[in-house]
């Protein structure tokens, strides 16, 4: 499904289109449309940990987020081998509105309880 990056990606501002494939239950490709060698790997953070947040009345706004919209929320993955020392940064969530295919990156604050980069092996065999 291809969705309207309507709060860009730090760092990468100049992409407006990206498409979200699913590659497992777990894991998902955030492809850019434009460039092919521009993609991100995704990661459902509820099968890691209890993780909740407030998205901004902005962002709420611009993706047109109601009691009712079907939201998506997924977390960005920098992958390693094994897949246990890859790093998840829960810091900026990327809410993915499914009715309108509208899309943004939240920042959390500097005094959220997550992290910039936790190892996913810090939450297995809990």
């Amino acid at each position: 499904m291809k969705f309207n990056m309507r709060v860009p990606l730090l760092g990468f501002e100049n992409l407006k289109e990206m498409e979200l494939k699913k590659i497992d239950e777990i894991f998902m490709k955030l492809q850019s449309c434009d460039d092919d060698h521009i993609s991100f790997t995704l990661i459902n953070p509820f099968v890691l940990r209890e993780y909740d947040f407030e998205i901004p009345d902005k962002v709420r706004d611009i993706l047109d987020i109601d009691e009712k919209s079907n939201l998506l929320i997924l977390n960005i993955v920098l992958t390693q081998t094994p897949i246990e020392d890859s790093a998840v940064n829960f810091v900026g969530p990327l809410v993915f509105n499914v009715d309108n295919q509208r899309a943004a990156q939240v920042i959390l604050p500097d005094n959220s309880k997550y992290g910039v980069a936790e190892k996913i092996s810090s939450f297995l065999n809990r």
